[in-house]
């Protein structure tokens, strides 16, 4: 009996199962400032403390998407080792605020399975659980991949897709726990912008204005630190055979990307409350230079508080194409009149994002 695994293929997956996914990770003020040499990341809830302290906070707390990525990247062994792709996110929603010190890990449940209709593989939809050292949840998600099959002569018949929501309602919505934004006038001047909740309209589009290169030794890096093993993000000798000829950068690390360039524009986001939905439309590569822009979909009211409200935001990127310049699309036709999204746009990303009130 072999003592090291390949990994599960879809044929190992079935509605219902639940996964446990090794290995706990404390999280350390060691992974913020890492996270920040990665991305530049400014925001001042996630690396001043006396910030946080005005806000109610007990300490400057972990970045959401930094808590993302390492609960991702604890799935990805049992879910997504032999991923052809990574094909979206439903229902994610942030519970609550990350702490250095704190320890996260992760549980999945196989929401569904259905073969691909060339029989070679198939989407396996799972719902995976970030919980801290106190079994409290911290955040969770759905996501669909595309995974091998270990078999891809003989048939399944696996035709199980479940049905996902398309938005996380507004009225669910939750706050950080702590988060208190009385005093937020007070430190306002920190986050460098002076655009508030009341200051948005449903339609507008922000565009970031600069652009980041994705470095190969930075997107490595960045990926070996979320412990995310998929191979198609390390193993150049085997992804030479693939149809890229090359590795693939992890779609978290465009994510983040994404996210920070968005900072100009969107100043005073302090918080993820949920992820909608999203897909990466089209990879990205060492090399590529990623571009941001927003669209504001619709505002909302927080149940029970005048000093915050929720952003739905529309987060897109593109590779190679400033959109300031070039006129990026979501979708494209080509000679038969087939849609296909724009070769160049790479992130789809709808967010609820929390935004101080003027008081």
């Amino acid at each position: 009996m072999s003592k090291s695994t390949r990994g599960n293929f879809f044929e190992d997956f079935h509605k219902g199962d639940v996964i446990r996914h090794p290995a706990p990770r404390t999280v350390t003020e060691g992974d913020a400032a890492l996270y920040i040499a990665l991305y530049g990341d400014r925001r001042p809830l996630h690396c001043a403390r006396e910030f946080a302290h005005a806000l109610g906070m007990r300490d400057a707390t972990i970045h959401d998407w930094l808590a993302f990525h390492l609960v991702f990247g604890k799935t990805v062994g049992q879910v997504s080792l032999n991923a052809v792709a990574n094909l979206g996110y439903a229902d994610g929603r942030f519970l609550g605020p990350v702490y250095p010190g704190d320890t996260l890990r992760a549980e999945s449940e196989v929401l569904g399975v259905k073969e691909t209709s060339s029989g070679k593989a198939g989407i396996v939809w799972v719902r995976t659980r970030g919980l801290n050292q106190r079994d409290g949840e911290v955040l969770r998600y759905a996501r669909w991949v595309m995974v091998e099959k270990r078999d891809p002569a003989t048939r399944t018949g696996a035709a199980d897709a479940p049905e996902l929501p398309s938005c996380v309602p507004a009225a669910e919505l939750r706050a950080p726990e702590g988060l208190d934004l009385r005093r937020f006038a007070e430190v306002a001047w920190a986050t460098g912008g002076g655009a508030l909740w009341d200051d948005y309209q449903p339609g507008e589009r922000i565009d970031h204005v600069d652009g980041m290169t994705v470095d190969e030794a930075d997107h490595t890096l960045a990926t070996r630190h979320f412990q995310n093993t998929a191979r198609v993000h390390f193993n150049l000798h085997a992804m030479a055979a693939s149809r890229f000829g090359k590795r693939l950068v992890y779609g978290g690390h465009v994510i983040s990307i994404a996210s920070s360039l968005a900072i100009n524009g969107l100043e005073n986001a302090l918080a993820v409350l949920a992820l909608n939905g999203g897909s990466h439309t089209n990879p990205t590569f060492a090399g590529d230079t990623i571009y941001a822009w927003s669209e504001i979909v619709e505002k909302a009211a927080l149940a029970g508080r005048d000093d915050a409200g929720a952003l739905r935001v529309r987060l897109c990127a593109a590779k190679n194409a400033d959109p300031v310049r070039e006129r990026v699309l979501r979708r494209v036709k080509n000679e038969k009149g087939e849609e296909s999204p724009d070769p160049r746009l790479v992130l789809e990303l709808d967010l609820w994002l929390l935004v101080p009130r003027r008081r």
